[in-house]
């Protein structure tokens, strides 16, 4: 649980809350799952929030979702092993819990439910 917490953190870390205005967002799956630390995707820059490129590193069995938009940055994520999805949100929002996931342990489109749910905030 606290690797799906770091993962959380680490994508709102990257980005600091500038507005409140809600714009059309971008998801990008950024941990699979069963990448080991260092084997993520790397987070694209383009005329979101995120400006420039960077790689995260992932524990193994984390899933981790972000989306990308001209205002904030919100993540959501979910552990292979666990049975609770998080999300959060550079736009004045923590690491929260969002829930349980579908099944016991979570599976990757939990992360997916969590970035989009209303506890990664967009505004």
């Amino acid at each position: 649980m606290k690797k799906v917490i770091l993962a959380s953190v680490l994508g709102v870390a990257a980005a600091s809350s500038v507005g409140t205005a809600n714009a059309a967002s971008t998801a990008q799956v950024f941990c699979s799952g069963t990448a080991g630390n260092g084997a993520a995707a790397s987070i694209t820059a383009a005329s979101g929030f995120v400006k420039v490129q960077f790689t995260p590193k992932c524990s193994i069995n984390t899933h981790v979702v972000g989306s990308d938009s001209d205002t904030y940055y919100r993540v959501g994520s979910a552990s292979a092993k666990g049975k609770t999805r998080f999300a959060g949100s550079s736009n004045g929002g923590g690491v929260v819990s969002a829930g349980t996931c579908t099944a016991d342990p979570c599976v990757a489109a939990d992360s997916t439910t969590a970035v989009a749910s209303t506890y990664a905030p967009t505004s």
